[in-house]
């Protein structure tokens, strides 16, 4: 096929190698622009970007979608039977949606209509999800509701966001290849999605990294895995702000206040979290590197009864 590509980070960039290694032609990959760092003395490019360079595709960053004849006429004279948008982040006017032969397909990291918008991965982490996984969706006006065409599920287990995010952009060069190949051969099905059903993933903050120990050990240790290894979980101890990595639910009650350190040793840093105890197993202090707490308590003292907020 034909192909137009829409898509900006890391996320974006194992499906378009699968497309290219396919044999599709691609037309043009669209982007985000160019972002500016360090006061305007370095540019960095996409992740997509530098991989459209190397395969050797031209490439597309536009600042605006809506209201720009002249992208939207760039795109009509490449004529594409498809277009495939993975993490490209601006919304597509109808205008656009309508140009390619066979509309435009998104892949989307979860298991639709659970978990729409923008931080599904970390949201199902958060949720306690025994799985999530890939959609291919038809893409319409919404957010994130149009028909789905073709699904694939992996467990969650223990994975942190990082880890789950590389297996799900793997899963979903292998999706989008089999369903334009079922498009072509006129054995694709699309399922309309049950509104009923739909859950939200906002997009994720700095901030939304603060750890609350008034919740439980098992949902802030998930919060840990769902924010690694951004932006991370972490708490102000002594005035001094820390990231806590790792952790495991203790099956122990506590009664000391929420945030309160009740053990330091070897095998972690013990905080009353929701009535329990949370047990950190690795973490970071200020201007240091991550590592293993039974590491950093040997050359440093975190007493008991020191509280995290």
């Amino acid at each position: 096929m034909r192909l137009i590509y829409m898509g900006t980070p890391d996320f974006a960039v194992p499906p378009l190698e699968m497309l290219a290694e396919a044999g599709h032609e691609i037309a043009y990959v669209v982007t985000q622009p160019d972002a500016v760092r360090d006061r305007g003395k370095k540019v960095k490019f996409s992740p997509v970007k530098e991989k459209a360079i190397e395969l050797g595709i031209p490439v597309l960053q536009p600042s605006r979608i809506r209201r720009n004849e002249e992208f939207a006429q760039t795109l009509r004279d490449a004529s594409p039977d498809a277009a495939i948008v993975a993490a490209y982040g601006k919304i597509l006017p109808k205008h656009i949606l309508d140009i390619p032969k066979y509309g435009c397909l998104n892949i989307h990291g979860s298991l639709l209509p659970r978990f729409r918008g923008a931080a599904p991965i970390q949201a199902a982490i958060i949720a306690g999800d025994v799985e999530t996984g890939i959609t291919i969706m038809h893409m319409d006006e919404g957010l994130d509701t149009g028909d789905m065409l073709a699904k694939a599920s992996t467990p969650v287990d223990s994975k942190n966001c990082e880890q789950l995010h590389d297996e799900l952009a793997q899963m979903g060069g292998r999706l989008i290849v089999g369903t334009l190949a079922d498009i072509e051969g006129a054995l694709a099905n699309a399922e309309k999605q049950d509104d009923a059903l739909s859950t939200y993933a906002p997009m994720i903050s700095k901030a939304d990294g603060h750890i609350d120990f008034g919740q439980s050990p098992e949902e802030i240790e998930r919060r840990m895995r769902a924010f690694d290894p951004w932006p991370g979980t972490f708490a102000e101890m002594n005035g001094k702000t820390f990231k806590l990595w790792r952790a495991e639910a203790l099956d122990e009650a506590s009664s000391a206040p929420e945030g309160t350190v009740i053990g330091a040793g070897k095998e972690g840093l013990d905080i009353a979290a929701g009535g329990r105890v949370l047990r950190v197993t690795q973490l970071q202090a200020p201007g240091k590197k991550r590592m293993e707490t039974g590491d950093y308590l040997r050359g440093n003292s975190i007493e008991i009864g020191m509280v995290l907020r």
